[in-house]
């Protein structure tokens, strides 16, 4: 074997899944079929979830240092508020894809994992031992490499996902989007994100001072997605919906995009997995697509790790479709919905108005935000605790070594047995999975802890959390549930030890 794991794609996805991997111990290899980076930044943002998961990693502070908080999101163009007490990092951090992936770039490289450029994915053969992945590259038209297990992070038009034959079906793009990072000195002070117009809507978001990034949406106008695309389009198509260009000059890039929303029918097939937007595309609404595939790389990593090291059963990689896959269906469900509230006319004015009125109300702002967010998400697990598949807040803790907080136990990438209230039953039943599990006993400091969609409940007095931070068994206070117990570490985390 050239590598336990060959992943297709250098994008946000493919490093986030690269550096899960090497941190679980699996050795990884990076195919990107681009002889380097271009610059673009199609994506511009950090939700709470994607936030956590950095810090769960320990690298949180590079990203943050990289780009600004702001204290509002959207939903359609439509205000949200963002509520501080439901996670440490409650607000969204504006910060462009390419400082994103430079960052990702930088920390996957301090862990060993290594990046061919120029290496497009051609081919593929699947056995019962490996994949065998035909690559064309700048020195050769045809190249091969054996992997245990390939992951398409590449993409929209994947290779992988197309020569895996696995169904894309949805629906197309009814309308047309231009992005452009322009300099646009005559945008009026008072401009507020986005104006919807007879045509479509229009918005400018603040890069740095003196450049934006503007972005034009026309309904019923659907673009080759093939054609090119130029700065002269854009313009036309600025002026066609606002009347001006605003002066916008010097393009730094331009690229086109719509709302055609397509899931692939399974994430798995055999040893060749999809993530990110090779599994999802989508209307770019909210700012979700990059977030959700990372969180998708978070969620497989470990997983696939652990089969790698023979530390669990192939059958674990079942777990990744069965949890992901309802995510990236929400996903496509929530961004037409705002695509068709985004919509030009005198009805949607009124339903737009409508709509607004409802998100004032905490209720509403609150489901709206934890999707968006990913705070909501809970997989389905064996335990019906309130904590059980949700991920762990990051509660603070006293230990006898000192202060630490839940996501702090997380940055090796472990999974982690929490003993809140010393009981000796919980160390006994860990004791199988001692090589595999870190069994920590500590304090909460808090009484309660918040969660999302739920409210606040008492601190637990134990819980399993996975590595990537979601709890697979949590317990109350009172008799330690220890048949619970051992079942979940052996779901999610192989049989135990023979002794």
């Amino acid at each position: 074997m050239d590598t336990d794991v060959l992943i297709a794609g250098a994008g946000p996805t493919g490093l986030m899944l690269a550096c899960e991997l090497r941190l679980a111990g699996a050795d990884v290899l990076v195919a990107e079929q681009l002889p380097e980076r271009t610059g673009e930044s199609r994506a511009g943002g950090l939700h709470s979830r994607t936030l956590e998961v950095l810090d769960q990693r320990g690298v949180v502070d590079r990203f943050l240092a990289a780009g600004d908080l702001t204290p509002v999101g959207h939903f359609s163009g439509l205000w949200l508020d963002f509520d501080e007490f439901e996670s440490r990092h409650p607000l969204p951090l504006m910060i462009l894809q390419s400082t994103i992936e430079r960052l990702l770039e930088e920390w996957a490289a301090e862990l060993g994992v290594r990046v061919r450029w120029s290496s497009e994915v051609t081919g593929l053969r699947q056995d019962e031992a490996g994949v065998t992945v035909e690559l064309r590259t700048a020195e050769s038209a045809s190249t091969t490499l054996r992997a245990r297990y390939l992951a398409g992070c590449d993409g929209g038009r994947s290779s992988v996902r197309r020569l895996s034959g696995i169904d894309f079906p949805g629906t197309p793009a009814t309308m047309t989007a231009l992005l452009g990072d322009v300099e646009i000195p005559d945008l009026p002070e008072d401009f507020i994100f986005m104006r919807r117009c007879p045509g479509g809507h229009f918005s400018a978001l603040a890069l740095e001072p003196g450049w934006h990034r503007v972005i034009t949406s026309e309904y019923d106008r659907v673009a080759d997605r093939d054609a090119s695309v130029t700065f002269e389009q854009l313009r036309e198509s600025l002026v066609r919906l606002a009347g001006t260009d605003y002066g916008m000059r010097n393009p730094r890039w331009i690229s086109r995009f719509g709302d055609a929303a397509r899931q692939a029918a399974k994430y798995r097939e055999g040893r060749v997995l999809l993530a990110g937007d090779a599994a999802h595309i989508h209307y770019p609404a909210g700012g979700q697509g990059l977030n959700i595939g990372v969180q998708d790389a978070v969620n497989l990593g470990w997983k696939l790790a652990a089969v790698v090291r023979g530390q669990a059963p192939e059958s674990l990689l079942d777990s990744y479709h069965t949890e992901r896959h309802p995510v990236g269906e929400r996903l496509l469900h929530n961004t037409r919905a705002q695509s068709a509230l985004a919509h030009p006319g005198s009805e949607m004015d009124a339903l737009r108005e409508v709509f607004g009125s409802l998100m004032v109300f905490d209720d509403v702002n609150r489901y709206l935000r934890d999707m968006i967010t990913g705070l909501d998400i809970r997989y389905t697990v064996d335990d019906d605790h309130p904590l059980a598949g949700r991920r762990v807040p990051d509660a603070p803790l006293k230990t006898p070594d000192g202060a630490i907080s839940v996501y702090e136990l997380l940055h090796t990438a472990h999974p982690v047995l929490l003993d809140l209230s010393g009981s000796a039953g919980t160390a006994a039943v860990a004791e199988g999975w001692a090589d595999r599990v870190d069994l920590v006993e500590a304090r909460s400091q808090d009484d309660h802890w918040p969660v999302p969609a739920v409210g606040d409940i008492p601190a637990p007095a134990a819980l399993l959390i996975r590595p990537d931070g979601h709890v697979a068994w949590a317990a109350d206070s009172g008799a330690l549930d220890a048949s619970g117990l051992r079942t979940a570490l052996t779901v999610w985390f192989g049989p135990a030890l023979r002794r």
